[in-house]
């Protein structure tokens, strides 16, 4: 059975709080995830996993201890499993995260920003 085809800017119009991701599909064990992204999320790690930033619209920054990447509109960047790093964005960022269905957006970090359910759009 095929599935029909997803319009991220649709998508993206159906909800508006930043950091907090929507499934929008899934491949086998992986899910694909759009975030709005605004400020400074926390520093945290994925001990088990690699995490994939696809940048849909604007510029984000992901910061490590002792560096940074800078991204924009259309670039990628995929942070190694248990690699510390803290996402942000000077401005609203739309972006895609690809990574194994059942990653806590936090890590073992928690806090006020952790996602322990999923949520489809």
């Amino acid at each position: 059975m095929l599935s029909e085809k997803i319009n991220l800017q649709e998508k993206y119009s159906k909800f508006s709080k930043h950091w907090s991701p929507r499934i929008i599909a899934e491949m086998n064990d992986y899910q694909f995830k759009l975030a709005k992204i605004q400020g400074e999320f926390v520093w945290h790690d994925h001990k088990d996993t690699d995490e994939t930033f696809i940048v849909i619209q604007g510029e984000m920054t992901i910061k490590f201890r002792d560096s940074q990447i800078k991204l924009s509109e259309g670039e990628m960047y995929v942070v190694p499993k248990g690699v510390e790093h803290k996402p942000c964005a000077d401005n609203e960022c739309k972006i895609l995260v690809v990574e194994p269905r059942g990653v806590v957006n936090t890590g073992d970090a928690g806090g006020e920003l952790t996602i322990n359910e999923d949520m489809w759009i």
